[in-house]
């Protein structure tokens, strides 16, 4: 499992290598009627997409305009090349876009000169009629449309594809540090508690992780995530307030520790051993065989009680003896009754006691210790009562008889 975790990721680094050339380029290209003229250049791709927006804007108002379009004339100002056509400012040749395109401002100037007469001639012809216009106009935005999308896609597609590979290879890496853990905590034999917490915080720590540079890759600034996660963090604290008490419940559940895994506790009416602690919720089997999730908010401030936090337990039989029984001798076998059933403990010793007097009865309690885990106890405790019964059935009186007489009236001799 480890090899291709390592190769996946070393791919990925190659990748993420790579990721400035298909980040932003800082050029956009011009389109007149959908045809790409030339690129310009900016600060960013979003500067140069602006701008090269500007430039079509004047364009279309140059077409627009009754007097038509001229040839376009170069005016020099500074360092820059300034491109006109009549009075009216086309596009502005800078020392950047020269350097992007690897010649001078004076050589870009006089090539795009060229390009934007030949295309301002061309579009001119298709805007002769009425119809013309119209058909050109509509050609125009929707190869224009179709253009801008494909340059989306060229630009966005690896930026996606980058995305998904780091994603799949963090979700290899937190398979494979898992892997480890499971391994490691195999060997050294620790409490399943901590090792269930420690896999869950490095497996969801490695996911985290993973998600940022998956973010990254897609373009994003990861400040800029952050910022915006803070602004609208109010709004998802209170959409989320229920898995966000949930989670923060898991971590003070598996760091407190008021209950481990195989635990048999009570929470509200669930009853059974914990399976699992998630972050997000605690697994409980109950003693008929059913799995219940319990979220972790309500276990956190439910009152919970642990069966099996300690290794022993107490349990109790009543039993129910008759006025004429013997009492010093009856509780004595009842005592060693309790003793010798199967599951009882010696230590602490059994303990009988007359509970209450009733009008028929003495009731008398057998309080004795037992295993705690349920199976044990419930068993132990049936063993109490079977050894009482067998032994007060040989003792006269000791037992209560029926209080109920069924009366069948008799039909008197005619």
């Amino acid at each position: 499992m480890l090899r291709p975790a390592v190769s996946l990721m070393t791919l990925l680094c190659m990748l993420l290598a790579s990721l400035p050339a298909l980040a932003d380029t800082g050029r956009a290209t011009v389109r007149l009627d959908g045809r790409a003229l030339f690129q310009v250049s900016g600060e960013t791709r979003e500067d140069a997409r602006e701008r090269a927006d500007e430039v079509e804007r004047r364009f279309v108002r140059i077409l627009e305009s009754p007097a038509g379009a001229t040839p376009a004339t170069i005016a020099v100002e500074g360092d820059t090349r300034i491109l006109m056509t009549g009075n009216r400012h086309l596009v502005t040749v800078t020392p950047d876009d020269a350097a992007d395109h690897g010649v001078s401002v004076a050589e870009l100037a006089t090539d795009w000169k060229g390009i934007i007469d030949s295309a301002l001639v061309r579009a001119g012809e298709r805007r002769v009629s009425r119809w013309g216009r119209i058909n050109a106009e509509t050609q125009a935005s929707v190869n224009t449309s179709m253009a801008r999308m494909a340059e989306s896609a060229i630009t966005f597609v690896p930026r996606l594809l980058a995305s998904l590979l780091v994603i799949l290879g963090f979700w290899a890496l937190a398979a494979a540090v898992r892997w480890l853990m499971c391994r490691l905590f195999h060997r050294v034999g620790s409490d399943p508690t901590i090792e269930n917490l420690t896999k869950q915080i490095a497996y969801y720590l490695v996911w985290a992780i993973g998600l940022v540079v998956a973010t990254s890759a897609l373009g994003f600034d990861p400040q800029a995530l952050a910022t915006a996660l803070g602004l609208t963090g109010v709004a998802l604290g209170f959409a989320l307030k229920d898995i966000l008490s949930n989670f923060v419940s898991g971590i003070l559940i598996l760091m407190m520790r008021p209950f481990e895994i195989g635990d048999q506790i009570v929470v509200g009416e669930t009853e059974g051993s914990v399976e699992r602690i998630h972050l997000r919720a605690t697994q409980i089997r109950t003693y008929d065989g059913r799995a219940v999730l319990v979220p972790n908010g309500e276990v956190f401030t439910s009152r919970v009680t642990n069966n099996t936090e300690s290794p022993v337990r107490r349990g109790a039989v009543l039993v129910h003896l008759g006025y004429d029984a013997s009492l010093p001798d009856t509780l004595e076998r009842i005592r060693s009754a309790t003793s010798a059933a199967r599951g009882v403990l010696a230590d602490p010793p059994v303990v009988v006691e007359i509970r209450e007097l009733e009008k028929t009865n003495i009731v008398v309690e057998a309080r004795f210790w037992a295993d705690s885990r349920r199976t044990d106890f419930v068993s132990t405790a049936s063993a109490v009562r079977k050894a009482i019964v067998t032994e007060l059935r040989s003792e006269a009186g000791a037992m209560p008889g029926a209080t109920v007489r069924i009366l069948e009236p008799t039909r008197p001799p005619s």
